[in-house]
């Protein structure tokens, strides 16, 4: 598999980690990447962090060495498209973390609380009845509704707990407007990092713990990929699945291995 792979894009959630603990293999993992030089972005849907704030968890994990330019969020993601297509000064109410906030402050965006022209929504551990609320009089008085992913729940040590697509769903529900959605599996993530990589889609390959979102979204652009069962899926929900990735691990250690060879 190494010969024919120049450059990887991998998760984080469900992949190296579940919540702040590790999973087997992380260090190894990294060994292998500088070992070969091997080009690499980290790319989470999680919103709620800045690229340096993943910096700094990886060290205190014991990877140093990543910089924020290896980070792909789909906070950075959202910001990207959406300077592309508004002015600077544009209103923004965030229902999201501080890093989703400080992203669109640095991009020129003005966080608002009324008289939006857009409502943009990623994981947020502190969501109140009313934020959303506010977002949904803002979105039913014609704000645009952006959703930085659709993941409904991510990986922590307790198990499987709500994530974007859940808060997304409520909103959706209470205004009656479906959001845009930035984040995998929606390709602009994908392409986001293969610009960073300057690769090509078919050298590339794209690890995951979801399918609906790592595995189809990168499939859909001719990525390879590998999917490792420490994360959302399991052997059950893979022979459920029509989308199939190219190759399945155990964890990271499996994937290590199989690189080597």
């Amino acid at each position: 598999m190494s010969k024919q792979i120049k450059a990887i894009i991998a998760d984080m959630d469900g992949v190296l980690w579940r919540g702040s603990q590790p999973l087997p293999g992380l260090t190894e993992f990294f060994d292998f990447l500088f070992e070969r030089r091997m080009d690499f972005a980290l790319a989470t849907n999680n919103s709620r962090n800045t690229p340096s704030d993943y910096v700094t968890k990886l060290a205190a994990l014991g990877v140093p060495g990543i910089e924020p330019r290896h980070i792909v969020t789909s906070g950075t993601a959202t910001v990207s498209a959406l300077r592309a297509e508004y002015r600077a000064g544009t209103g923004v109410y965030v229902v999201g973390g501080d890093g989703l906030k400080q992203l669109l402050i640095k991009a020129g965006f003005e966080l608002v609380e009324r008289d939006a022209e857009l409502v943009v929504c990623g994981i947020d551990f502190d969501l109140t009845y009313s934020k959303v609320k506010t977002a949904t009089l803002l979105i039913r008085s014609g704000a645009r509704f952006i959703g930085t992913n659709p993941d409904s729940s991510f990986p922590s040590p307790e198990g499987l707990v709500p994530g974007a697509g859940s808060l997304l769903a409520l909103i959706e529900s209470a205004s009656g407007v479906k959001p845009t959605i930035i984040g995998k599996p929606a390709r602009g993530m994908f392409k986001a990092a293969l610009r960073q990589l300057d690769a090509v889609a078919e050298e590339t390959l794209m690890i995951g713990d979801r399918i609906g979102t790592d595995i189809a979204g990168a499939s859909a652009l001719g990525i390879k990929t590998a999917l490792v069962l420490t994360g959302v899926e399991t052997d059950a929900s893979l022979r459920e699945s029509e989308v199939q990735p190219d190759a399945v691990f155990a964890g990271l250690p499996e994937l290590v291995a199989a690189l080597r060879g």
